[in-house]
């Protein structure tokens, strides 16, 4: 985008932002902040805190924006200590861990997904490999293994040593508690940025929902649900209960909202109030989205009283806690930084 038009769109976006991010609880940036911010990291929850700190290391080192994307989210995949993404997730109910992720680019609007993807490390790198090797956009199942197989990715073990020991006693003791715990983990580390020149781009990986039927896809490497990236708007992704968002196409529904001119934190918490108009179940779904638009405002919201989502500039890194919306009635609560 040219500077001029860059400065002018900026301009007239920061008096309707303002007195809403203000409100929201996330920084209210001045045109000088908005226009000197980029690159600009947004993820899910404060492990998305170092995944955004390894993008902007890659920006640093002179890496493009789909390597920052890649190499933050692997970042998040390589942590056996998270149960939601990689290979240290909860395994499905046959003790499989089965990946799904998908990767998109502002320019030119390509995009590229895996799901069910069984004992390779990485699958946000075999989601952008079918982006830019294929003709396709998403691979499934033992299509998606084959082809990483053929393109020498790393392989791991189809479920950690600890998570083979909870599920087994799953299985056999604890059945209906294990799948209590297992509603309860359906996180996923979403990223979203924008570049220096005015270019967005986006990525999404997750183990799924704990204890999830074998072939269970949710969201997250779904275009249009887990993840969505227009460049001439800006670019949202989700995490919660997979279920939830991709009945709705909840982060195309996000993007949808900013080019009808909502500031990114407004357009989360009306594509979640949407959501619940038309859901049975309220607004007691479990679904969180991050947003960015591409002159530099951010924004997200959640259900119930908010999630945490990490917010990291070349000059800061951050994690805040995102406005929680527990009906209609009362609107977001909560908003304030950690």
């Amino acid at each position: 985008m040219p500077r001029r038009r860059f400065l002018a769109a900026a301009t007239a976006s920061v008096a309707s932002g303002k007195a809403l991010h203000r409100a929201m609880g996330a920084p209210s940036p001045s045109l000088a902040e908005m226009t000197a911010r980029a690159p600009l990291f947004v993820s899910t929850w404060p492990f998305g805190k170092p995944a955004n700190e390894r993008a902007l290391l890659t920006y640093q080192s002179g890496g493009g924006g789909l390597d920052a994307i890649e190499h933050g989210i692997q970042l998040t995949e390589a942590d056996p200590g998270n149960s939601s993404v990689g290979l240290g997730g909860i395994p499905n109910a046959d003790g499989v861990v089965q990946l799904d992720a998908c990767i998109m680019s502002g320019p030119g609007h390509r995009a590229g997904a895996v799901a069910a993807v069984e004992g390779f490390r990485h699958p946000i790198s075999i989601a952008r490999r079918v982006m830019e090797t294929t003709r396709h956009v998403f691979l499934v199942g033992e299509g998606a293994m084959e082809f990483a197989r053929r393109n020498g990715f790393e392989r791991g073990p189809k479920v950690s040593p600890g998570q083979r020991d909870a599920w087994a006693k799953w299985k056999a003791e604890e059945a209906r508690k294990a799948r209590a715990r297992a509603e309860k983990n359906h996180d996923t580390i979403a990223m979203v940025a924008l570049w220096p020149d005015g270019n967005l781009y986006g990525g999404c990986s997750t183990s799924g929902r704990g204890y999830k039927l074998p072939g269970r896809v949710g969201d997250s490497p779904i275009i249009g649900s887990g993840l969505y990236v227009d460049n001439e708007v800006g670019a949202a992704g989700a995490t919660g209960i997979g279920e939830n968002v991709m009945r709705f196409c909840g982060s195309f529904l996000v993007v949808e909202f900013m080019r009808q001119g909502l500031h990114p934190q407004e357009a989360c918490i009306e594509a979640i109030r949407r959501i619940a108009r038309l859901d049975p179940q309220g607004f007691d779904l479990s679904i969180n989205f991050v947003a960015i638009d591409r002159t530099g405002r951010f924004g997200a919201a959640g259900t119930g009283t908010g999630f945490e989502y990490a917010v990291t500039t070349a000059t800061s890194s951050r994690v805040y806690q995102s406005p929680g919306l527990t009906s209609a009635a009362t609107g977001p609560v909560g908003g304030n930084q950690k």
